[in-house]
């Protein structure tokens, strides 16, 4: 049967690729071929994202939300307990600023502020010293908004720059590239109307009288206004395989100028694709919070976010853990020095690990 599932296995760009030797192979059709298979590796690094983003992301993602807020609730408590704690005059100035200090960061942890109660304990501690640092944070970002606009002004000009020179270079050969990229851009066009018609020529239901080939012809002509609808030459080549209208010599036998046209039209396959495929790694990086590599074995993947999650659990049980603790005056005074010591040697060196 001309839709025989075998076909559908092998890749596009070898059915299609002339028996070595039979006839010699042009530059354009060399040129076509790369194209096509740089569209197959872009379809299948999409592919692969997908299946990705369909096995990890959500539960991923609601695996850490939850850990999350069982988290928040946990600082809520925290800074709630300090601050009672805090009006009890047995804590040395030094316990008193380190615990200050641990209200300060689960607040801003806790950000934004929904709860009235944690947004005036938010005021209550911005004042004093820590004033004094949120003005310097203020003035420091102020400093690098300055250098980062006088930055990107300079790199805006300079790129005018050198779009007005590649603008005068490119309007002293105007007239005859853009007539040759227009009539190139004519010439792909007609190329995929052309394929369309053949297809739709061959597949028209209306003219089959046999019910289940009818069927089968029904459901190849919606793949057919699908792939010619979204500009999809290689799904629409990939049918012309499976009904039996090209073999693997067609190519060769095509015109220099139209392979030239049908090689543009998967010039700009390759850029959707690559625009595609960029967006969804960089959307699947963001959402599950490690490097995804597509060229890599996705059991490196599941191992990191195993890790993610592993760490999660572990930061949340110790803040569990510091809370009870806290509870008996000996053990938060200890447990507050400890912070103290922690954030000193995070000082001297931010990328240890303590």
């Amino acid at each position: 049967m001309s839709d025989s599932p075998s076909l559908r296995d092998v890749p596009l760009s070898q059915s299609l690729v002339p028996v070595s030797g039979a006839v010699p192979v042009s530059e354009p059709l060399q040129r076509f071929q790369q194209l096509l298979l740089h569209v197959e590796q872009l379809s299948a690094q999409l592919a692969r994202l997908e299946a990705w983003s369909d096995r990890y992301r959500h539960g991923h993602v609601q695996a850490l939300y939850a850990m999350a807020q069982e988290k928040a609730a946990l600082q809520q408590r925290g800074l709630l307990f300090l601050h009672a704690r805090l009006q009890q005059p047995d804590l040395t100035a030094q316990q008193q600023r380190q615990a200050r200090l641990c209200i300060r960061q689960w607040l801003a942890a806790l950000q934004p502020l929904q709860d009235p109660q944690l947004q005036a304990l938010a005021n209550a501690y911005h004042e004093g010293d820590a004033g004094e640092d949120a003005a310097q944070a203020h003035d420091d970002e102020a400093q690098d908004e300055q250098r980062a606009r006088a930055w990107w002004q300079q790199q805006q000009a300079q790129a005018q720059r050198k779009a007005a020179k590649r603008a005068a270079r490119k309007a002293q050969r105007r007239p005859a590239a853009h007539q040759q990229a227009q009539q190139q851009h004519l010439d792909a066009k007609s190329a995929m109307r052309a394929i369309y018609r053949q297809l739709a020529s061959a597949l028209h239901p209306d003219r089959e009288m046999d019910e289940t080939e009818r069927a089968r012809k029904t459901a190849l002509m919606g793949d057919v206004n699908a792939a010619y609808g979204r500009q999809d030459l290689t799904t629409l080549l990939r049918l012309q395989l499976e009904v039996a209208q090209v073999d693997a010599q067609h190519l060769s036998r095509l015109s220099a100028d139209k392979l030239q046209a049908m090689s543009l039209l998967l010039k700009e396959q390759v850029q959707a694709l690559t625009q595609d495929v960029w967006q969804l790694h960089l959307g699947l990086t963001h959402a599950l919070g490690v490097p995804v590599d597509v060229q890599g074995d996705e059991a490196d993947l599941a191992q990191a976010l195993q890790r993610v999650q592993a760490d999660e659990r572990h930061a949340v049980d110790r803040l569990a853990a510091d809370l009870a603790r806290v509870q008996r005056d000996s053990e938060l005074k200890r447990w507050l020095k400890e912070q103290a010591l922690w954030a000193k040697q995070q000082a001297l060196d931010p990328d240890g690990v303590h």
